[in-house]
């Protein structure tokens, strides 16, 4: 699937997607519907009749695992987990030692033909081109999303970047405040991709605007991509390739020099001038509060492409389980485990609960192999990857443990632990800026929790043994267990 509309034709026919007849006003409505859709575990929703908007609008299209399947090409979503075991590969590559061991990885390193992205000269989006003066995004649909939001607000659009260090392209989701017909305020934080291509690339280039393309209404690949734990090193468009099984078609913007998805249904093209920045927000978070108000960069909109009768898709943050990005955290999980394993292959499972804004709390099991095995663990995850930078707590248990099941946790936490003994607290580290429980904004702690068996050194006190029952006991009450149940419906 190469475009948006493709997808949407695969979700009618597994009857995944709704058409709404009746009009929906993107002031709140539009939210609340994809929000009932979402609890309901229901289907994505294609608004035909936006209030103020002759376009139509998408929402709640990753509410459900079952869409993030179908766009995956009805894999299930442990699939995820070889490509993260690829990704692993190419972040940390290791070299064959002989010619079988490189036959053996060749079946996977194979998929590498999908990676590079093909250039096409003409794209659906050009058939209707927009220039700066006449440029006004108030013909969106765009969405105030909840009661205290400033505004409305662009949440589903792919910004793409690209710095002065590395000759990949970024491709990531920001938010995007409107502040005029052709202006938005472009909300990234300091640790991610884009932010830091901007960053560069005013250290090398003082003075000169930094060009960005905004694509809108993606194929559902380079959606998933821009989301994942892609490495530095690799491009968003060269893992959609991969989630794809085909190479990612991407046209070339000639005033920004950036490639846009060439299926997209809308693609905004300019740059953000140096010193232009504006105060960014309230608005509605996923951490289920309204963020503070902060200051980020300015996006100057010069050229706006659409295709006839584009599709403005369109998402939102709210409280974490219950909104979409909580739905495509729980699913990329996946790729983490074999991305951590790499370096820790002790690691049995890592799980970034979406109850807790889907990255703010880890647990993580290991097999542990010595005394204070548990800590190195914890300060491995919160360096490793620059996606953990902001997790708070780090609990780490033993494998006899299911990390996903927050009743196995608990009774390791009360069991195992000693507060003053098995807490780690690393005080003056990066925190998210939204997070206003830190004392100083973008600046608090982190705690770590050591839910481990403690192994000589650790303990002087002889260690507890779980009650574990006998085997061949549990199989022959089973058997008679189905005997009595046989007997009862005869």
């Amino acid at each position: 699937m190469h475009d948006l509309r493709q997808f949407l034709d695969r979700l009618t026919r597994h009857d995944q997607l709704w058409e709404v007849g009746a009009p929906v006003d993107p002031e709140l409505e539009s939210t609340a519907l994809s929000l009932h859709a979402l609890r309901e575990q229901g289907p994505a929703l294609l608004m035909r009749r936006s209030v103020g908007s002759a376009h139509p609008m998408l929402g709640n299209l990753f509410g459900h695992r079952r869409r993030i399947e179908l766009a995956l090409g009805e894999r299930p979503l442990a699939s995820l987990r070889e490509l993260g075991e690829l990704l692993a590969e190419l972040k940390e590559p290791r070299w064959p030692s002989s010619l079988r061991g490189a036959l053996e990885a060749w079946p996977g390193l194979a998929q590498l033909a999908h990676v590079a992205p093909r250039r096409v000269e003409e794209a659906a989006f050009c058939e209707e081109v927009v220039y700066s003066g006449d440029i006004d995004l108030a013909r969106l649909p765009i969405q105030r999303c909840w009661p205290g939001d400033v505004d409305r607000l662009i949440t589903f659009g792919l910004v793409v970047t690209r710095g002065t260090e590395q000759a990949r392209q970024n491709v990531a989701i920001y938010r995007q405040q409107p502040i005029g017909r052709n202006r938005v305020i472009m909300r990234w934080l300091p640790h991610r991709g884009g932010a830091q291509d901007h960053a560069a690339w005013q250290r090398t280039h003082p003075g000169r605007p930094f060009p960005v393309v905004v694509a809108i209404g993606a194929d559902p690949a380079t959606l998933l991509a821009a989301v994942a734990p892609v490495p530095d090193t690799l491009s968003e468009y060269e893992f959609a390739g991969l989630l794809r099984g085909a190479r990612t078609r991407v046209w070339r913007s000639a005033l920004t020099g950036l490639d846009a998805p060439a299926g997209a249904e809308i693609v905004l093209e300019g740059f953000i001038h140096p010193g232009d920045t504006a105060p960014e927000g309230p608005f509605g978070d996923h951490t289920g509060y309204y963020n503070a108000r902060d200051a980020f960069p300015v996006f100057t909109i010069e050229c706006m492409r659409l295709r006839r009768g584009a599709i403005y898709h369109g998402s939102y943050m709210g409280r974490a389980p219950q909104d979409e990005p909580s739905v495509l955290a729980i699913a990329l999980n996946e790729v983490f485990v074999p991305i951590l394993r790499k370096v820790f292959p002790e690691i049995v499972d890592f799980h970034l609960p979406a109850q807790a804004c889907s990255y703010r709390v880890a647990v993580v099991s290991i097999r542990k192999q010595y005394a204070g095995h548990a800590r190195r663990v914890m300060m491995g995850i919160w360096s490793y990857l620059r996606q953990f930078t902001y997790t708070k707590f780090v609990i780490v248990v033993d494998d006899d443990i299911d990390a996903r099941d927050w009743g196995q946790v608990l009774w390791a936490i009360s069991t195992r632990v000693d507060p003053a003994r098995d807490a780690m607290l690393v005080d003056n580290t990066p925190i998210d800026y939204l997070d206003f429980a830190s004392p100083v904004a973008g600046l608090g702690s982190k705690l770590g929790l050591d839910a481990t068996n403690k192994w000589p050194g650790e303990t002087a006190r002889d260690w507890g043994r779980p009650i574990v029952p006998d085997p061949q006991v549990a199989a022959r009450v089973g058997r008679l267990w189905e005997a009595l149940r046989d007997a009862r419906s005869a």
